[in-house]
């Protein structure tokens, strides 16, 4: 059987198609597997011994005031010993800070007027002496007849005069340190620290000096002078709790109570000054350190509220994580409308009795994500 050229060319085409489809169908490359699902996150019993589950709770809403002030003495406790008299300072026993004892002699002063009045002392005892003898001698001659009556009660009352002008004189010498020898002992009526001292040895003190020779504190409770601006005014009052932090020690909280309110704005910085009575155990606390004060007033309303270790803040919002079991713990979106100290008040999001992860929130979050 003959066939022509165009047959042939036919046949081939034919044949090449084939044989290509052939190729073709060996190459074709098997099916791609699925992805495998993605595991459901299980909290490890070991992260699990470690976190915190707290309770979403309606509490009542307080209002965080934060004031600057500084730490001042308690003026109820602080003594000015001025001098009584004039003179020379001898003998300075004490320094700045030194702790004494109530009683305890600060300085010694020679003075002119203790000279006076030790003088006074010895005339009135002299005046008195001479007064009794005068009387024992009018009574004997009474006796006698060789005086009358009326010398008697003459001299019993020079007698009575002359007792009242030592026991003046004694009472002044007293009242002055009672030194027969000219000298003025200055002494602390109170035990303290002292906290400001002018004098200093040789120093001489006029009768008109007007200033204080040494103050002195006793430090076991300090006053915090607080500035309210107006703003703030409305929120304060009388016996509110307030926590007080130093630069000295910011970790320490010393807390204290508002104890009086001055109801005077400062004509230039237009702050209203409140006092806060502060313990002072270890005396740590010194008068002009600067203090930040924490002030807490509690209002008659109630919201929501979580510990702050339960928020998340990522892509600017705030999450928490709601936990119901190891296997079930959810993301939940919250509005955030405060915080004061621990715990963040939540205006909405969650409902109470919620239980929300407390501690590693970040890092259950982080997990839950990826």
């Amino acid at each position: 059987m003959s066939y022509s050229l165009k047959q042939y060319a036919t046949y081939g085409m034919i044949t090449s198609s084939v044989l290509l489809f052939v190729i073709l169908s060996g190459c074709k490359s098997t099916p791609e597997t699925a992805p495998a699902e993605k595991q459901k996150f299980v909290l490890a019993d070991s992260l699990a011994k470690t976190i915190e589950i707290d309770s979403v709770v309606n509490s009542k809403v307080v209002n965080s005031i934060t004031l600057t002030g500084k730490i001042a003495f308690n003026d109820d406790n602080v003594v000015k010993l001025f001098p009584l008299v004039s003179g020379n300072i001898q003998d300075i026993k004490v320094m700045l800070g030194d702790y004494v004892n109530a009683g305890q002699t600060l300085a010694i002063i020679r003075s002119s007027e203790m000279a006076g009045y030790s003088n006074d002392l010895v005339t009135a005892e002299t005046n008195v002496s001479v007064a009794k003898k005068n009387l024992e001698a009018t009574k004997d001659m009474y006796k006698s007849g060789l005086a009358s009556a009326r010398d008697s009660l003459s001299a019993e009352a020079g007698y009575e005069q002359a007792l009242a002008g030592l026991q003046k004189a004694q009472r002044v010498l007293n009242l002055n340190g009672g030194s027969k020898e000219g000298t003025y002992q200055v002494k602390t009526p109170i035990s303290g620290f002292v906290v400001e001292k002018i004098a200093t040895n040789n120093m001489a003190i006029r009768p008109d000096n007007s200033s204080n020779l040494f103050t002195i504190s006793d430090l076991k409770n300090v006053w915090v002078i607080a500035n309210v601006y107006e703003s703030s005014i409305s929120l304060i009052k009388p016996g509110d709790s307030v926590n007080v932090t130093t630069l000295s020690y910011p970790d320490k909280v010393f807390r204290g109570k508002v104890d009086k309110i001055m109801n005077v704005l400062d004509p230039t910085n237009k702050v209203m000054k409140v006092r806060i009575v502060l313990p002072n155990p270890g005396y740590l606390l010194k008068p002009e350190m600067f203090a930040s004060v924490m002030l807490n007033n509690i209002e008659n309303k109630h919201m929501l509220t979580v510990p702050n270790g339960a928020l998340i803040f990522d892509h600017s919002q705030y999450y928490v994580l709601v936990y119901k079991s190891p296997s079930d713990i959810t993301i939940r979106p919250v509005q955030v409308s405060g915080t004061v100290g621990d715990k963040t008040y939540i205006s909405s999001g969650l409902s109470e009795g919620d239980k929300v992860i407390g501690s590693q929130a970040l890092l259950i979050y982080q997990e839950l994500n990826s």
